[in-house]
């Protein structure tokens, strides 16, 4: 091997292949398609889980768990990560969670945790807290304002019929 073999065969203005011109052409009569069935045909392309009419390995293959496409995204935030990233006394909102990464994914709601401990008094905005996030703040003297978001589904009760 030497190092001219690299770009053998590799050409800056590579010709279109020209099918249907004649015999001489090499790519004449029936242009490269062969004789007859579906690929000879005008228009025709095999869709790309095309496997030649076997089954495709995408229905082969079982269907696992459960997906919700239509499921809230959430965000969670640990009350230990507030009162490291807070001096006391400041409003904690959404935006402000944003700017020191501790929110920074794309969600629906903000629900704060209580994992860890509060010991600074402040002013937290989000859309739910956990029980024992809300005792520890108010225990710390701190404020929880809850942000109305899409109204939570209630499994069992139905719908109000339109009249």
């Amino acid at each position: 091997m030497n190092l001219s073999d690299i770009n053998r065969g590799i050409k800056k203005h590579k010709k279109k292949k020209r099918v249907g011109r004649g015999s001489g052409s090499g790519h004449g009569k029936t242009s490269g398609r062969g004789h007859k069935g579906q690929g000879a045909l005008a228009g025709w392309s095999a869709a790309l889980i095309f496997e030649g009419g076997a089954s495709p390995l995408i229905r082969r293959i079982p269907k696992r768990g459960f997906n919700n496409a239509f499921a809230r995204t959430i965000a969670v935030v640990n009350l230990g990560d507030i009162n490291e990233a807070f001096a006391a006394g400041t409003n904690v909102t959404l935006e402000v969670l944003r700017t020191k990464n501790l929110a920074k994914q794309r969600h629906d709601e903000l629900k704060v945790l209580g994992d860890g401990e509060m010991t600074k008094k402040l002013k937290i905005t989000a859309h739910r807290f956990s029980k024992s996030a809300l005792e520890k703040i108010q225990k710390a003297g701190g404020e929880a304002i809850v942000i109305p978001g899409r109204a939570p589904v209630v499994k069992g009760e139905k719908k109000a019929k339109k009249t």
